[in-house]
């Protein structure tokens, strides 16, 4: 099948389709303004906050706060059925209906369903609380700070319930607010708490944070009107058995990526101690940090408008180029500026004492590149409800992921553990390629394949750049590199959107600049 973004010649029968691809790349935009906008500040919280924390607490508190969240992260996805995946498609699903009673009787069986998993969660980490910190933490001593953290996946369990009912109903701009509200939160609970009692502050801040969150969550999905519907035990058992089942295949494949982390930090702390485990933290943390609203709008928006268009494969492949394009031209600028100013961004975001982060940082942001790119095809599956094809892709890519850490641990030390990104992404990638001709017949388009081409030359020269050059040649060849991709990324999309769209009409008006970008 030839690719439905490919050039034709231009006729009046073309018209229609070239102005539902302008408003299809606004609809891009648009949910990744609206995410991106509350990333940003995010990012500026969350900037405060690493750094303040990196202060208070150091390299080992920091690795200390990783590990924690890897073992809670780990339960949670065990104990949460991927109950908050499957609860939002249920949900956009009875919505799209327009059967209120439907909408009642799906967000109904979703809260209680999200109880039982939350006391699940509880139990289980107060059982394995011992096992846990003898594999994560080589003693038995941090059972006791794990057990009393069980109490937040509760917390997250009716949280995530509530979540889903926004996201189901697409309510972007009240999950925008939340987002921004709870990193606002937890960075006042976090400065204060670490402030007063140093590490021993850890566990209040998991329970505070989460507690806060559960109240966002909970006040913005009042919001969503949802009708009272009776619930007979036959009806409640269907509309449980089709959120479990399909939550069944999120669990797995989230357990794989929970598992694969809390594997990656406990080898990490086991060879190089919590110092080292900090460095890993550190640059891992700040990678993905401009790709981050990309990532989230394509979860939030993208997914549910490619599951709209399932039944048409060419409609299903013209979003995912787009999509593609899109994802690079705002994320590209970004990840180059955090390659190549890599050992600036380590001090700006945590301190001088973590400046061995700053040599795994460039190959963490050569994997998110990756991950911009290939997330796009990944969505087909779950939009065609290939529920086998994505638990058995999940599986055997993590899989891969974990015994190339293993094998990167070994042969180049903590410096390993990305350059294992990088190359899982790059398998990755290839491997959604041919899942998605397998599915939909995808072909990237020739926009993208050139797009591809020359992203992937700018970002290789930026990766040597930050890896070899000496830190003031990489940054003042990388500002006039960044600069210039930011510009040009900004020209292409501002090409894509239209002249009529309010972005390129703003862009026009930049004095000397906006002529040349939109010319």
């Amino acid at each position: 099948m030839r690719s439905v973004s490919r050039p034709t010649a231009v006729s009046t029968a073309t018209a229609p389709k070239q102005e539902k691809r302008s408003d299809s790349y606004s609809q891009i935009l648009k949910s990744s303004s609206i995410v991106g906008g509350a990333q940003a500040i995010n990012l500026v919280l969350r900037m405060v906050r690493i750094k303040l924390v990196a202060l208070l607490l150091g390299p080992t508190g920091v690795g200390l706060i990783g590990l924690y969240e890897s073992v809670i992260g780990l339960i949670e996805t065990l104990s949460g059925l991927g109950v908050g995946s499957s609860g939002v498609r249920q949900v956009a699903e009875a919505h799209g209906s327009g059967n209120l009673e439907r909408v009642g009787r799906t967000v109904g069986v979703l809260r209680r369903v999200c109880w039982f998993t939350g006391m699940l969660g509880v139990v289980l980490t107060v059982l394995l609380s011992k096992p846990l910190s003898i594999w994560t933490f080589g003693s038995s001593e941090r059972a006791t700070p794990i057990a009393i953290l069980g109490l937040t996946l509760l917390l997250l369990a009716i949280s995530n319930g509530q979540l889903a009912i926004v996201r189901g109903v697409r309510r972007i701009g009240d999950l925008a607010r939340i987002q921004v509200l709870s990193s606002l939160a937890s960075l006042m609970i976090g400065v204060g708490l670490y402030s007063w009692l140093g590490e021993r502050g850890i566990v209040p801040v998991f329970l505070m944070s989460a507690t806060v969150n559960l109240g966002f969550s909970w006040w913005f999905a009042r919001r969503v009107p949802v009708p009272p519907a009776p619930l007979d035990w036959r009806t409640a058992g269907d509309e449980v058995f089709r959120l479990i089942r399909l939550g069944l295949a999120f669990m797995v494949t989230g357990l794989c990526t929970v598992g694969v982390g809390w594997a990656a930090r406990a080898w990490v702390l086991r060879d190089f101690g919590l110092h080292g485990s900090g460095m890993y933290q550190a640059a891992w943390g700040i990678s993905g940090v401009f790709a981050g609203f990309i990532l989230s709008a394509m979860g939030m928006d993208f997914y549910p408008r490619l599951t709209a268009a399932a039944g048409d494969n060419a409609e299903v492949n013209r979003l995912v180029n787009e999509q593609t394009e899109i994802g690079i031209l705002l994320a590209l600028p970004g990840l180059l500026a955090t390659m190549v100013f890599s050992p600036w961004v380590i001090r700006v975001f945590y301190s001088t004492g973590f400046g061995e982060a700053a040599d795994l940082l460039p190959w963490f942001v050569m994997g998110v590149l990756g991950r911009v790119i290939s997330w796009p095809l990944g969505f087909i599956q779950l939009a065609k409800g290939a529920v086998r094809w994505f638990a058995a892709t999940e599986i055997i890519f993590n899989g891969l992921h974990l015994f190339l850490i293993w094998l990167g641990l070994r042969w180049f030390g903590l410096l390993g553990v990305a350059v294992a990104f990088t190359f899982l992404y790059g398998c990755y990638t290839i491997g959604m390629i041919w899942i998605g001709r397998r599915l939909t017949q995808f072909r990237w388009s020739e926009a993208v394949e050139r797009l591809l081409g020359e992203a992937s030359l700018v970002a290789v020269g930026a990766f040597l750049l930050a890896r070899f050059a000496p830190p003031m040649v990489a940054g003042v060849v990388g500002v006039l590199v960044v600069l210039l991709c930011g510009l040009i990324c900004l020209r292409r999309i501002c090409l894509r959107l239209g002249k009529e769209h309010r972005m390129t009409l703003w862009v026009g008006r930049i004095p000397k600049v906006g002529s040349w970008l939109l010319g």
